[in-house]
């Protein structure tokens, strides 16, 4: 069998799009939780270039706390070509991306005060 691979090109409102690089009768389906969510628009390239155009749209009742992975896999070898991660709500109370926006606003805060003291200060 031939080798499959799917490229990330965007992932934007919900809409995963992609360049699949596999034989004819290969199709890409979206699963989460064990279930098949979605099932991708396969379109050819028309500009000359190899691959099938891949664009999948995300149904929004899987987003929800904690995290969330949705797999791309292959209809004809079931391999997981790509992977989709959503982190939201209150687990991400503790994650160091979270805290470092966090630190990153006070910083701002206390630089602007910071300004308006030296400027008072010094007229």
């Amino acid at each position: 069998m031939s080798e499959e691979k799917l490229v990330k090109v965007a992932f934007q409102a919900g809409r995963y799009e992609g360049e699949l690089h596999a034989p004819e009768d290969t199709g890409i389906e979206a699963v989460h939780d064990g279930r098949v969510i979605a099932a991708a628009r396969l379109t050819h390239c028309e500009d000359g270039a190899s691959g099938t155009r891949v664009s999948i749209d995300l149904p929004a009742d899987i987003m929800s706390d904690g995290v969330q992975v949705v797999s791309l896999r292959s209809t004809v070898s079931g391999a997981v070509l790509d992977r989709i991660t959503f982190l939201a709500g209150h687990i991400l109370d503790d994650d160091i991306r979270a805290e470092i926006t966090l630190l990153r606003d006070e910083l701002e805060m206390l630089k602007r005060a910071f300004r308006r003291h030296v400027s008072t200060e010094s007229g």
